[in-house]
């Protein structure tokens, strides 16, 4: 601002040089542009010297008008002073005459008010004389609050006065008159078309006549609880209606008419307010008014619980239910603030709890008799041969056990998952949360069928030789548990950890059933199942080699011409099991390729042919008996075990089933005298055998060994003991 005053070339400023200022405008600017500057500071000159003019006519027109208002102001203060002097005259005069008037009137005002008190007197005495009549009157028209009124306006002059004559009688009848009174208000409690409005009316009256709190208490209640028996009678028929409609009628019914209750008993008897028009004693209001009230709520509550309960327990439709249950819960949460000795609201946790835990134990229940269904369908299948293609039907069987099953169990947690919607208002309890997801969902129904899985599998496994079910179905169940084992138990468990949460609500991880806990179980269980197939097959073509053994005459049979009809069967039927079992379990869990090494294996045959011929077809009996000798040595020294464990691959299980059907084949041999036809038969049978049964096992030295035994011991059991010849054998078993 400083600069701008100073500049020469400030047309506003102090120090403005206008020959200067011409001759700038004259150098810096063109002929148009001055001539429009100038035109510019003409309009403003104007402006300011229109503005001047109108500032210097307001200024005039303010100091005339002030002018006008302090001569004014001058004339109106005489005038008022002239006012003010007569008014002082005026009030001087008044003043005057009300003395006068006062000292006229002073006997006067005294008979007045001593003939005014009379008057009320009078009426007061009129009023007692006639209120026996009166409250008869109120009493006949049904005004009780009126004649109880009345009464207390007399009450404290009778109790005054009571000892003479002429009020006594009055005090009398009224005392009469009152305690008919109080009987026809004591009867609001007895009549069932009592409403709330009229027996908070009664009582109320019943107090203001001093009448005892705690029977009123009493008398309140059982007639409430009464009412509240009738509703819940009227509940109870409503359970066949839908639950919805049955939460809400309790809702707006039975709950609704005991807050009207709660609220009316605290109105009445512990929120009731002291009056000096009432002259009620509220210390008989005590503690025990507030117990009442609290153990009278308590057992309502707790008889719509236990019908809340019974209602619950047969809904089937999950959404239903939770839709239900969150109402049920919503109105538990206004009803907490009734009563101060009991959270209705925990308990109606336990009710939300015990409906979740009714839901996932009929949830398991339905899986069960799905998984019954379906063993009994497969079993019905397996008896029937229904699929004459091993192959495509146990392929459709083993489906049907684990496919259904398991999606059965997504669609389940899928329902279940209702309990956990954002919307509810249990949906946040921690206590709820952690028992359903936790103790109910996952512990119970997704692990308990996982157990129950494995106890219904392992009950397949019988101690009996006699075969109950179906071999093949034992087949099933281990490859079903297997199945379990490598996919589904993983994917059952994450699925319920994701969808309930379980590891944030779980109180601790360890106390949750480990993953690895059950898939052992599962392999334990599919373990057994395998290991009695395979004890069940063993036995069954054991079976035949042992009644072909026991029932043949050894010692008087003809000389061998074809391998015996029962080794034609055992074959056939290691064969079809080998197709049954393949269809489940191969060779490439661990095991070698056995179809892609077949040239080692014809070159192992062929070797164990000449080994066959340069020890058995030639040699003499002594030799024999070294041989036999030696053998025996041998399977003391590399003992085999008929009953071990199998492998879950299809050579394990087929070596399993020959070495059983072997060695039963071998311990009769043991037991049975044979004649030299007898033994070149078993040479025969043991020959054939051998051309067949290397193909279905891991280790055919095995099968060697076995055949080897059984021969031996033929040998050693014969009476005339002469082998046949190899190329004889090979004929023959070729020709077979």
């Amino acid at each position: 601002m400083a600069e701008s005053s100073s500049n020469i070339y400030d047309i506003n400023g102090a120090h403005f040089d206008p020959e200067l200022y011409i001759q700038k405008l004259t150098k810096e600017y063109r002929l148009k542009q001055i001539m429009d500057h100038e035109e510019e500071i003409r309009r403003n000159t104007q402006v300011l010297h229109s503005e001047m003019q109108t500032l210097v006519y307001e200024n005039y027109n303010k100091f005339i008008a002030a002018t006008d208002t302090i001569r004014k102001m001058k004339t109106d203060f005489k005038e008022m002073e002239e006012s003010m002097d007569s008014l002082t005259t005026n009030m001087d005069n008044i003043t005057m005459f009300s003395d006068q008037i006062s000292s006229t009137l002073q006997d006067t005002r005294q008979q007045i008010s001593r003939l005014s008190s009379v008057h009320a007197l009078l009426k007061r005495l009129q009023f007692l004389f006639k209120l026996p009549s009166n409250l008869k009157d109120r009493m006949n028209e049904g005004n009780y609050a009126q004649a109880v009124q009345d009464y207390i306006r007399a009450q404290r002059v009778l109790n005054k006065y009571g000892h003479m004559p002429s009020f006594h009688g009055i005090q009398k009848d009224c005392e009469e008159i009152v305690e008919e009174l109080k009987t026809q208000l004591r009867m609001q409690f007895h009549r069932r078309d009592a409403t709330t409005k009229s027996l908070t009316e009664s009582v109320d009256l019943l107090l203001r006549l001093k009448e005892p709190a705690d029977s009123l208490c009493e008398d309140f209640l059982t007639h409430a609880d009464n009412r509240l028996s009738e509703k819940l009678e009227t509940l109870k028929d409503m359970c066949e209606n839908d639950i919805i409609e049955f939460v809400d009628a309790g809702s707006s019914g039975y709950l609704s008419d005991l807050s009207l209750i709660v609220a009316s008993y605290n109105d009445m008897f512990i929120n009731r307010p002291r009056t000096n028009e009432d002259d009620i004693d509220i210390d008989d209001l005590d503690a025990n008014v507030m117990i009442r009230l609290d153990k009278f709520v308590v057992s309502n509550m707790n008889k719509y619980f236990e019908l809340v309960k019974k209602r619950v327990e047969g809904v089937s439709d999950t959404a239903i239910l939770v839709r239900a249950l969150d109402r049920f819960y919503r109105r538990l949460q206004a009803m907490n603030i009734l009563c101060s000795g009991a959270d209705f609201a925990n308990t109606g946790i336990e009710i939300l709890i015990n409906s979740g835990r009714k839901q996932c134990r009929s949830h398991l229940n339905s899986l069960k008799q799905h998984l019954n269904e379906t063993l009994a369908k497969v079993r019905q299948t397996l008896a029937a041969k229904i699929s004459s293609d091993n192959d495509g039907g146990l392929t459709e069987l083993q489906a049907m056990l684990l496919m259904p099953t398991i999606e059965k169990i997504k669609g389940i947690l899928q329902d279940l998952s209702a309990f956990l919607q954002s919307d509810l208002s249990f949906s946040l309890k921690p206590q709820f949360l952690e028992t359903f997801c936790v103790e109910e969902v996952r512990e119970g129904l997704v692990v308990g069928l996982l157990h129950h899985l494995t106890a219904v599998a392992s009950g397949f496994c019988t101690r009996s030789d006699v075969p109950k079910y179906p071999a093949t179905l034992l087949l099933l169940l281990s490859k079903m548990c297997i199945e379990f084992k490598d996919s589904s138990i993983r994917y059952l468990i994450s699925t319920t950890d994701d969808m309930f949460n379980v590891e944030a609500y779980a109180a601790s991880v360890s106390a949750l059933t480990s993953e690895q806990d059950i898939c052992n179980e599962f392999s334990r269980a599919g373990q057994d199942l395998l290991n009695h197939y395979v004890r069940l097959q063993g036995l069954a073509v054991s079976q035949m080699l042992r009644k072909s053994v026991e029932t043949r005459d050894w010692l008087h049979t003809i000389e061998p011409r074809t391998v015996r009809a029962v080794m034609k069967r055992v074959v056939e039927d290691i064969t079809a099991i080998d197709a049954q079992v393949s269809v489940l379990y191969d060779d490439n869990d661990g095991q070698v390729d056995r179809s892609s090494d077949s040239s080692r294996k014809t070159h192992s045959i062929s070797v164990s042919r000449q080994q066959y011929r340069s020890n058995w077809s030639s040699y003499t009996p002594s030799q024999l008996d070294s041989s036999l000798v030696s053998n025996i040595h041998k399977l003391f020294s590399e003992r085999i075990e008929i009953f071990a464990p199998v492998q879950f691959t299809k050579s394990s299980i087929l070596t399993g089933i020959i070495k059983i059907s072997l060695k039963t084949f071998l311990e009769c041999v043991r037991l049975r005298t044979f004649s030299k036809y007898g033994l070149q038969q078993i040479q025969v049978d043991t020959h054939y055998l051998q051309l067949y049964l290397w193909r279905f096992v891991a280790d055919e030295n095995l099968v060697n060994f076995l055949l080897e035994e059984i021969l031996s011991s033929a040998f050693h059991r014969c009476l005339e003991p002469s082998p046949m010849e190899p190329s004889v054998v090979d004929i023959i078993c070729e020709r077979g």
